[in-house]
């Protein structure tokens, strides 16, 4: 049965249209969720980090098509080592908000105080983060 470790969350904006960061520069990370969970109580091999979250982005006026990707690293910095990454084409028929979630795991994570960062980039120029942007992060261990 595994062991619950820590959880946190990472709440940067809590409501549809509460933010309106543009995406300035193409296939850019911009920092979305930072967490630092404590997960030297873990089974050396057995520990695990698994998250969640949701992105509300918006195409801009007359933008084409956009792809949005989102990564999660384990650290702080969008070259540290990747643990997950999901892409979503926007569709170009919608004039709103736009919701991407995701959920993935880091099997294997380290049993150390770790850095877990979430990360959102845009294909095309225009993009808006137009929120919500909430992640939650949580490591479990097997004993």
């Amino acid at each position: 049965m595994p062991e619950f470790l820590d959880l946190k969350s990472s709440q940067n904006a809590s409501f549809a249209n509460s933010i309106a960061i543009p995406i300035t520069a193409i296939n850019t990370a911009q920092l979305i969720a930072q967490q630092t969970l404590d997960l030297s109580d873990g089974e050396a091999g057995e520990t695990r980090v698994d998250f969640s979250g949701v992105c509300g982005v918006q195409l801009g006026v007359s933008q084409p098509v956009a792809t949005i990707t989102i990564s999660v690293v384990r650290g702080n910095l969008p070259t540290d080592p990747l643990v997950f990454s999901g892409a979503q084409a926007l569709d170009t028929s919608l004039s709103g908000p736009q919701l991407i979630n995701v959920t993935g795991s880091d099997f294997f994570a380290p049993n150390t105080v770790q850095t877990y960062t979430a990360f959102v980039s845009s294909s095309a120029l225009g993009t808006i983060r137009v929120g919500p942007e909430s992640f939650y992060f949580i490591g479990t261990s097997d004993s």
